[in-house]
């Protein structure tokens, strides 16, 4: 498990140097899928960057980010973050957010996001 928590305090330190898609690259798995709450999974890769692209091109003012928990257990690990920016559609957003990602072969196969809307 210890090298499960090298891996997310990685992708996690990433994040927090601006460098989301470089951490996508390197922990996100070829068939990758991805979900928001209750809404439709997004499967594959190349889906999910183009997701993630859209995603941080639409932050026009970001304040901050940080992750306030870190569980790790078999083959899973699970962040609580705090985000505070700006998005070009859906203005100024400050929540809790909890991702609760399933790894396989070193890299994450399954990610959820659970927030409030």
């Amino acid at each position: 498990m210890s090298d499960l928590l090298e891996k997310i305090n990685d992708l996690n330190d990433l994040i927090l140097q601006g460098k989301a898609l470089e951490a996508f690259d390197k922990y996100y798995h070829e068939d990758i899928v991805m979900q928001e709450n209750d809404h439709p999974p997004v499967q594959g890769k190349a889906a999910n960057r183009q997701r993630e692209e859209d995603f941080f091109g639409a932050i026009t003012e970001f304040r901050g980010a940080q992750p306030l928990k870190v569980t790790v257990g078999e083959n899973l690990t699970m962040v609580e973050w705090h985000f505070d920016y700006t998005h070009r559609d859906w203005g100024v957003r400050k929540y809790n957010q909890v991702t609760v990602q399933e790894w396989k072969d070193g890299q994450i196969i399954s990610e959820r996001f659970y927030y409030g809307s």
